[in-house]
């Protein structure tokens, strides 16, 4: 693996690559860093294309404003942009899982010049234009909603034993959790943060999930709890392309168990008002929120037949 740093937009960016190809861009989601995507990026380089990946803003090695309005999701379409620019990349496909989907279903919308195909992971596309649902949830009265709760002031300091709230996070989340406790998004009761049954989850990898945890104790959560803060409005935005569908071809892969499938149910139907040109939906049997790391195997392999179809 190389490493460096892309310095652009008011930030320092640390990018991490390595194979010869056609780009393919991996942006994580929260609370990560580019160390979840290791497999796959091994996986599309030995097949022949270059895999790159990235710490976005306020994450791992890379720096951030405190600022929350500097977290939309624009704002990181900016610096993939910038890391295309630094790396000599014409164009590249988008990996995206989490807020790294939303960022990638937003450049494949907007940058089409830049970005060839987009394969989301665990987050699918909101329609564009279509509404701010965190406002149709506080109107209903919603108020206890995780995401209402990630956006508190409060939140930072919740988070902020990461050895204890990091296995936390990703193993109530994940498939690993049985069924009737595993993490909801409407229940207070099967939050984020309860204490893990374990000190590291059976599916991350040792030695990368322990640099995480260091990075996130010596950074905090402040910057990576923005992305929650801004993301209202970022949705109130996108009313500028109400009605536009994503063109470029696109893959949506999901864990069946993944607590999120309660907010946005996906189907071919769904995700086809948003996406012109669909390739692939695959749903991940007892796989939750990380399908790159709980079934890093099926999901390279998913990736890898995409790439192949498009290049």
């Amino acid at each position: 693996m190389k490493e460096c740093n892309v310095t652009a937009n008011d930030v320092s960016l640390h990018v991490t690559e390595c194979g010869a190809g056609p780009a393919v861009l991996f942006c994580h989601g929260f609370p990560d860093t580019w160390r979840s995507w290791r497999r796959q990026m091994e996986a599309v380089s030995g097949a022949g294309y270059r895999a790159i990946a990235l710490d976005t803003r306020g994450y791992g090695e890379s720096t951030g404003p405190d600022e929350a309005s500097a977290y939309t999701a624009f704002n990181i379409v900016g610096d993939l942009v910038a890391v295309l620019d630094a790396l000599a990349c014409e164009t590249a496909t988008l990996v995206g899982h989490d807020f790294g989907a939303v960022a990638a279903w937003t450049a494949a919308l907007i940058r089409p010049d830049r970005f060839r195909a987009v394969f989301g992971v665990s987050v699918p596309p909101f329609e564009f234009g279509g509404g701010n649902f965190l406002t149709d949830l506080r109107e209903k009265g919603l108020h206890d909603f995780y995401m209402f709760r990630q956006m508190r002031p409060e939140a930072d300091s919740e988070w902020a034993e990461a050895r204890k709230t990091l296995p936390a996070a990703f193993y109530w989340t994940s498939g690993e959790t049985p069924e009737e406790t595993r993490w909801h998004p409407m229940d207070t009761n099967r939050g984020l943060l309860r204490p893990a049954p374990s000190e590291l989850p059976g599916f991350v990898n040792p030695a990368d999930f322990a640099v995480m945890v260091s990075q996130f104790e010596r950074n905090g959560f402040h910057r990576p709890l923005n992305y929650y803060r801004a993301l209202g409005w970022y949705l109130d935005m996108t009313s500028a392309f109400s009605g536009c569908r994503i063109q470029i071809p696109s893959f949506f892969l999901v864990g069946a168990a993944d607590g999120l499938n309660a907010l946005h149910p996906v189907t071919q139907e769904v995700l086809g008002n948003v996406l012109a040109d669909l390739r692939g939906l695959i749903e991940l049997p007892e796989v939750g929120h990380w399908p790159q790391l709980e079934a890093a195997g099926d999901t390279s392999a998913a990736l890898l037949g995409f790439l192949d179809s498009i290049h």
